[in-house]
């Protein structure tokens, strides 16, 4: 039967060689049913694959323009501005992944399979792993150029979090906000067990993968292969009404990747500490401790999801979204400031 994917495709898929017999069957080179039918679902699963790729870049590109020059009018009105930046764009870009980079396209690809991918083809559950360095040098790429911008605003699952939290039907909830050490802790230690166990230094077995049965890009697919991975996204979403993004605070390898190249970004949130008076009220709009390791001049704060919550809220204008490379924003400030309770 047709199954919509080519055998040159197939063949690679399996690990195959090109010119292997083309009249022997599957099983005679050693295939089972099993692995074919996982083999047929992942090339299915990828099939607009190159498309996705455009609608991310489109996505974290435009919401940087949005950023630097449209979000706020030059000389807007202080007491009149909203909390955090103009919605729409912003809900825009976040409901247009949801849809599309999610549900319409499927789940895969994504920024952190991209990056378990790499891990999963050294060890040989996957050929051509220069195919999935380049995949996830992608990602790394639009992380950079936005702080965490392919998180932030083109991450599908990362957009549906930020939905949930944002919902305004919940405002009265209070929400809460997790300490970045704990949170980063958690997700660095499921990072290396994961590679400790991937590479069978622990447990004796190599290929065992954590992420794989808490995966919640699943969803997208409506494929719960097992009840773990349902469990993850009914608890996930709904921790997501009070805490924010917890997938990608607590769980996602990419997003600690990204935070530690947060460093290297290009475009940013940007503190001129020499107009910053520690009001703290950038720290309080914060849904983490971003604003505040940036106010405190910090150099590996807390994640930063590019979500502009703190732009519009500064008293003094002392904050912005720009370049790195633009001079006069960032220099920290020497006189003494005692600093509020917020910061504290």
């Amino acid at each position: 039967p047709k199954v919509g994917v080519t055998g040159k495709a197939l063949a690679r898929e399996l690990n195959l060689d090109l010119d292997a017999p083309k009249i022997k069957q599957l099983k005679e080179l050693g295939i089972k049913k099993e692995t074919l039918e996982h083999a047929v679902e992942h090339l299915l699963s990828h099939k607009d694959s190159s498309l996705k790729y455009y609608i991310f870049a489109a996505l974290v590109f435009g919401g940087i323009i949005f950023l630097v020059k449209l979000g706020r009018p030059e000389k807007s009105n202080i007491k009149n501005r909203r909390d955090w930046y103009p919605r729409t764009p912003y809900i825009l870009s976040l409901c247009l992944s949801v849809i599309i980079a999610g549900f319409f396209l499927g789940k895969s690809p994504n920024p952190m399979e991209g990056l378990v991918k790499v891990f999963k083809s050294m060890i040989g559950l996957y050929p051509d792993p220069m195919v999935k360095v380049i995949a996830f040098g992608f990602f790394i790429m639009l992380a950079v150029i936005g702080n965490k911008m392919i998180c932030g605003w083109a991450c599908p699952f990362g957009a549906l979090q930020e939905l949930f939290y944002s919902l305004s039907i919940l405002r009265r909830i209070k929400q809460k906000k997790l300490p970045f050490i704990l949170t980063n802790t958690i997700r660095a230690g499921l990072f290396f067990t994961t590679l400790l166990l991937m590479f069978g230094i622990l447990g004796g077995r190599r290929g065992f993968i954590i992420y794989h049965y808490i995966n919640p890009f699943n969803l997208f697919n409506l494929d719960f292969e097992s009840v773990s991975i349902l469990l993850t996204v009914i608890i996930v979403l709904g921790g997501a009404f009070i805490i924010y993004r917890p997938f990608c605070q607590l769980i996602c390898p990419f997003g600690f990747i990204s935070w530690a190249t947060e460093r290297f970004s290009i475009f940013r949130v940007k503190i001129n500490h020499e107009k910053c008076t520690q009001c703290g009220i950038c720290v309080e709009k914060c849904p983490l401790e971003a604003a505040k390791g940036k106010v405190e001049g910090k150099k590996m704060p807390a994640d930063c999801f590019s979500c502009a919550r703190c732009l519009n809220v500064c008293p003094v204008d002392a904050i912005k979204y720009s370049s790195k490379f633009k001079k006069g924003i960032t220099k920290q400030s020497s006189r003494p400031n005692s600093a509020p309770s917020a910061l504290r």
